[in-house]
């Protein structure tokens, strides 16, 4: 018998990879090179990882800045209904047995996109941005949107340059998803150095990460340019930059995508999907965690009263609309607990739909005669209002409907007083603390003031818990605790976000609302 000493066997295998991955790259060869332009449906907002709000702001500034724990997009959502956790920053963690101890071994040898050198000292940094009114950076913005993520958090301890280690106060079950999560997660980390230069309301304007992708410009209302940061630590993209131009227009965006001039579009208008996958295009039809609700605000006398936003939960064919007016690019929501998350239970119900039972609680609550009530939302969802609309007045319920672009209705929706009786949103988290962001008494996320101790207990439970089944038991509990109330009304749940060109390889919609597009090629150069 003959035997390979380990040695040898090291070196065949070496061998053996050099031979695999040197194909692998002469493969990709002609992947290389090329500008993505990809269309939105929204001007973006800020690209402070501190202080971003929305999904087409996250959707660019998370291939400038990287978390410590990210997720893997790789896959479509027909294929992967959770886009797992995987190391980004950090290349390991651990997670002590009582759930407050995390300790995150970073990852060596990363530079900022400015050179300067990434390590514990700037995780501690970027944190303490948003929590620690001590702190020479503390930014208010930063501290409100970060909340979610760090609001009890204890100590932060940098044994050292590669090892971080946060305390909380009690478990936080939700932290590592919350740690990929944009628009109210952790956002990413962004170099102490170019927030020392800038300042905290100067930064946005000259971001500066770790990602594949480092910051060129931003011409508002034009474009916002990036470019491959040939520094990075990780896979070499393969585009060498992406343009993002917001186009408001839905039709406008279509016509873009259908003459080439732009190759991905977010938000195809839902009479355009039969007709662009007629064509060629590659329009993903999968269950996203984002779900389109109304909120209540409770400073409005009438909507103040449960028996009338049940009685408007009632009015409303959800599964009509998602059927007839979406055309099926979105299913109907009976929870506000979105599709993705471990504990979302496909088979829940809230309300059905039943007209005469909305008529009979609307008499129980002194409105024999029905109510009225005025309904603002952002631009693009006067269709689905004007569907709500209608079947709402016949159960005696009449809205007023409002419309604005997106950056004029968010600075509306902090300051909504008691003349307004919803506004329209749409949201979600992978995480069930979805539910706590949306509708707890404490977060600044849940805009209509809703409040019920018996939720917030719930939430409380779910998040301090530490077995996996009693995590899931008490969001679920949560989630049916504001669904009888009828704390928030859920409308549909998002299955099509994007559509894209012919000559775009390497694209996959995951179930997530936000994409990587670091390993996306054009098949054509421009």
């Amino acid at each position: 018998m003959r035997f390979v000493s380990l040695g040898l066997r090291l070196s065949l295998a070496g061998a053996l990879f050099a031979l695999v991955h040197g194909a692998a790259l002469a493969d990709d060869a002609d992947k290389y090179g090329g500008t993505l332009i990809v269309a939105q449906n929204a001007e973006i907002t800020n690209l402070d990882p501190g202080r971003e709000g929305g999904w087409e702001t996250f959707r660019i500034a998370r291939h400038i800045h990287e978390p410590l724990v990210t997720e893997d997009l790789s896959k479509s959502g027909a294929e992967v209904k959770v886009p797992p956790l995987k190391p980004a920053l950090a290349e390991s963690w651990e997670i002590s047995p009582d759930g407050r101890v995390y300790t995150f071994h970073l990852r060596r040898g990363v530079k900022f996109q400015d050179g300067t050198d990434f390590n514990a000292e700037a995780v501690a940094f970027n944190i303490r941005r948003g929590w620690d009114p001590k702190f020479e950076f503390y930014d208010k913005i930063s501290a409100a949107n970060l909340a979610y993520t760090y609001s009890s958090l204890s100590r932060i301890d940098t044994p050292d340059d590669h090892t971080l280690v946060l305390t909380f106060a009690e478990p936080f079950s939700p932290f590592l998803r919350m740690l990929a999560q944009g628009s109210g997660g952790s956002g990413g980390i962004a170099s102490p150095a170019a927030i020392r230069k800038y300042g905290n309301d100067g930064y946005a304007e000259h971001p500066v990460g770790t990602g594949p992708f480092r910051f060129v410009e931003r011409v508002r209302g034009q474009k916002v340019e990036i470019e491959r940061f040939d520094g990075y630590w990780g896979d070499k993209p393969f585009l060498d930059r992406i343009i993002f131009r917001p186009i408001i227009d839905g039709n406008a965006r279509v016509a873009a995508l259908e003459t080439g001039e732009v190759d991905i579009i977010s938000w195809p208008p839902r009479d355009s999907v039969a007709k662009l996958k007629a064509e060629g295009f590659s329009v993903d039809n999968v269950d996203l965690p984002s779900v389109y609700y109304y909120t209540f605000n409770t400073a409005n006398e009438t909507f103040k009263d449960p028996r009338v936003r049940q009685a408007l939960a009632l009015s409303i064919d959800r599964a009509a609309l998602a059927r007839d007016l979406l055309k099926d690019t979105a299913g109907p929501a009976y929870g506000i607990l979105n599709p993705g998350s471990d504990a979302f239970d496909p088979s829940f119900r809230d309300y059905p739909y039943d007209v005469e039972k909305a008529r009979q609680l609307l008499a129980e609550a002194g409105h024999p005669g029905g109510v009225s009530g005025l309904l603002e939302i952002y631009a693009g969802g006067e269709p689905v209002a004007e569907w709500i609309q209608r079947d709402a007045a016949k159960a005696g319920i009449k809205l007023e409907i409002r419309s604005y672009d997106w950056n004029s209705f968010l600075a509306r929706n902090k300051k909504n007083g008691p003349e307004v009786a919803l506004t329209s949103m749409e949201w979600g988290f992978l995480t069930p603390y979805w539910l706590y962001i949306v509708a707890h008494s404490q977060s600044s996320g849940n805009t209509g003031n809703y409040n019920n101790p018996a939720f917030d207990k719930a939430v409380h439970e779910a998040i301090t818990a530490v077995k996996a089944e009693d995590i899931r038991d008490k969001w679920r509990e949560a989630n049916r605790i504001l669904a009888a109330d009828v704390g928030k009304l859920p409308i549909y749940y998002e299955r099509t976000h994007y559509a894209a060109g012919k000559n775009v390889g390497g694209f996959a919609t995951p179930a997530q609302d936000w994409y990587d597009l670091s390993h996306v090629w054009l098949k054509e150069k421009q």
